[in-house]
């Protein structure tokens, strides 16, 4: 009971990020992860997130991977495309493909996007009015993705660099190549204990938040689940993150 009710009830971890390149003003960012739309996280579920999302005003969202489980067709049946158009982001709705969109067929999925106002990257690079740049990585799971040098070679390096990519593998890369922050899932955290133990042992971050040498870094836990509904030793999470330019740090 226990394990279903700290499921039920996401963390907001809410992140100061304050790097060395101008913006304008502070930049809110929401993003989420692993949501795993389907049988198990259905339409009702998928209001409520929709309903927490929104309440946090965002100016941009980011959408992690794994945002559809192990078929597209419940998500269809249940028109969760409805749920979806209600995100509410003046700078868009932003999602990378997770190991799950492959599992659920990769171009059923963006072919269901396509209904929302979320814009699906692939391997490329929208950039904001403010001038931040988004680097969204196709997953892991295609073996001929882009490298990530060859696409933060695109950006500029003067202006803000934010990397979404679902599986958190050689991050300091990532920290050796410029990129401010990178926001990544996949891990679940374990999703139950022991399991917790061993994600930490197989990535260099399995969740949360760090700063490296230059790079801030959060991966989250998931803001659902896969399989049973509930955990123990782990928490759902959802991250709130103010970007701060070197013009515009709190402190000043």
């Amino acid at each position: 009971m226990y394990g279903y009710w700290n499921y039920r009830n996401p963390d907001v971890v809410n992140i100061d990020v304050k790097i060395e390149k101008p913006l304008e003003k502070p930049l809110r960012i929401v993003a989420v992860s692993d949501v795993h739309l389907g049988y198990g996280t259905d339409k009702k579920t998928l209001q409520r997130y929709v309903k927490l999302i929104n309440e946090q005003q965002p100016d941009v969202i980011l959408i992690g991977g794994d945002l559809i489980d192990n078929s597209i067709k419940p998500v269809v049946a249940q028109k969760m495309e409805e749920e979806l158009r209600e995100l509410k982001a003046p700078l868009g709705v932003y999602m990378v493909a997770g190991n799950h969109e492959y599992i659920s067929g990769e171009k059923e999925c963006v072919e269901f996007l396509q209904q929302t106002p979320i814009t699906f990257l692939c391997d490329s690079i929208v950039t904001l009015p403010c001038g931040v740049q988004i680097v969204g990585r196709d997953d892991l799971s295609n073996r001929r993705r882009k490298s990530l040098e060859s696409l933060v070679a695109e950006c500029d390096s003067s202006k803000p660099i934010i990397v979404v990519d679902h599986q958190p593998y050689n991050l300091a890369k990532v920290d050796s190549l410029g990129v401010d922050f990178q926001f990544s899932g996949h891990t679940h955290h374990g999703q139950v204990f022991p399991l917790n133990l061993l994600t930490n042992l197989m990535y260099e971050q399995s969740c949360g938040y760090r700063r490296w040498s230059h790079a801030h870094i959060y991966v989250s836990s998931g803001l659902a689940l896969w399989g049973p509904p509930f955990r123990i030793g782990t928490d759902s999470d959802m991250a709130v993150i103010t970007l701060y330019g070197n013009k515009n740090n709190p402190e000043e």
